[in-house]
């Protein structure tokens, strides 16, 4: 496919949005104040300058493991010695896609209010495409965490230009909590993972998201992460995908996830090329292709995707309605997504002074 315009590893954040209505307002609260200075412009022309988003960190974590350096000096040294081949291979398989077993992708939906009920699968006739194991890309990954039960890993995440090239993005409710650490590229029962291991630091989510109403249209998250030991930062090592807001229902998209084990027994990266629409009654997209089962919430939604940099345009993610698809037999085979307008560049603009 065609290269970006505009460099994902070296270009500026979007400037605008096509978003539709804007949801009710959310509250303004913060976990601390921004002091760093602003490394970009964002300018924010359909968000309305209230609007502030919440830097939301994982519960604290429970009994102490063996092993885990305190939760204040985190650093990607101690999440690589720590998420061994072994303890990765180890860890328990989660419920869902998430850490604390709340809201999960399309693979392992949560429970709607009865008033709100989901939209059924399609049928296995509508959905020709399914999605194909391949070797992943170097900007997407899993995130794997403690907090709880040791899991297997729990979400995807992509790795997101920023000033400070340390920024990754997932779906809201993929809280990672502490002592969490993101893989890209992730190769099952590797000794070493190719592009490493990374402490992540900080995550950054709007208090009020959620997977029903319209909570589930600020169901994104940004998340910074440590340096490596030798100081590289993690956009130089895999690259990095430009945040675009999403330029209408109608997009040709390539979606790349990670299922988590006990779904997918492969433990390898899905790919599928897709076109998207509308997801009836919301402000939503959905997309048609099997193969996303619990794991593949925060898989990237990709326009323009370099096959060589393995970087693209990044227009969305799995999550949203649901945690990201319908209840149901065959849930796999749909997948929905926030629409990226002004609330997501607003949380970017946010998570960049940190």
């Amino acid at each position: 496919m065609a290269r970006p315009s505009t460099e994902p590893t070296g270009g500026t954040a979007p400037t605008g949005s096509t978003e539709p209505t804007d949801p009710a307002r959310v509250r303004r609260r913060w976990s601390h104040a921004a002091t760093a200075a602003l490394g970009m412009v964002v300018c924010l022309a359909t968000a309305p300058a209230g609007h502030a988003a919440e830097s939301a960190r994982g519960a604290a974590a429970g009994a102490a493991r063996p092993g885990l350096a305190p939760a204040a000096s985190w650093t990607s040294r101690d999440a690589a010695a720590y998420w061994t081949s072994e303890r990765m291979a180890a860890a328990a398989p989660g419920r869902d896609d998430t850490p604390g077993g709340a809201a999960s992708a399309s693979g392992a939906a949560a429970a709607a209010p009865a008033a709100e009920p989901a939209k059924p699968a399609a049928p296995a006739a509508q959905v020709p495409n399914t999605a194909q194991h391949f070797d992943g890309v170097p900007s997407v990954g899993v995130l794997f965490s403690v907090d709880g039960d040791a899991r297997t890993h729990h979400c995807t995440a992509s790795v997101v230009h920023s000033p400070h090239r340390n920024l990754i993005l997932t779906a809201g409710h993929c809280n990672p909590g502490t002592h969490a650490a993101f893989v890209p590229q992730y190769r099952s029962g590797a000794t070493t993972q190719p592009y490493g291991v990374w402490a992540i630091e900080e995550s950054f989510a709007y208090d009020d998201r959620g997977t029903t109403g319209d909570k589930a249209d600020l169901d994104f998250a940004f998340a910074t992460v440590a340096p490596a030991e030798d100081g590289r930062s993690l956009e130089e090592v895999t690259g990095g995908n430009l945040l675009t807001p999403t330029p209408g229902y109608t997009n040709d998209v390539t979606v790349i996830g990670y299922p988590n084990v006990r779904n997918d027994p492969a433990d390898r990266a899905v790919r599928c090329d897709a076109r998207t629409a509308r997801l009836t009654g919301t402000r939503e997209l959905r997309m048609d292709c099997g193969g996303f089962y619990g794991g593949t919430s925060g898989s990237p939604w990709l326009t323009d995707l370099d096959d060589e940099t393995g970087t693209g345009r990044v227009i969305g993610v799995i999550g949203g309605l649901n945690g990201g698809g319908p209840k149901g037999p065959h849930n796999d085979r749909t997948s929905y997504s926030p629409y990226f307008g002004g609330k997501i560049l607003s949380l970017y603009s946010r998570a960049v002074r940190s």
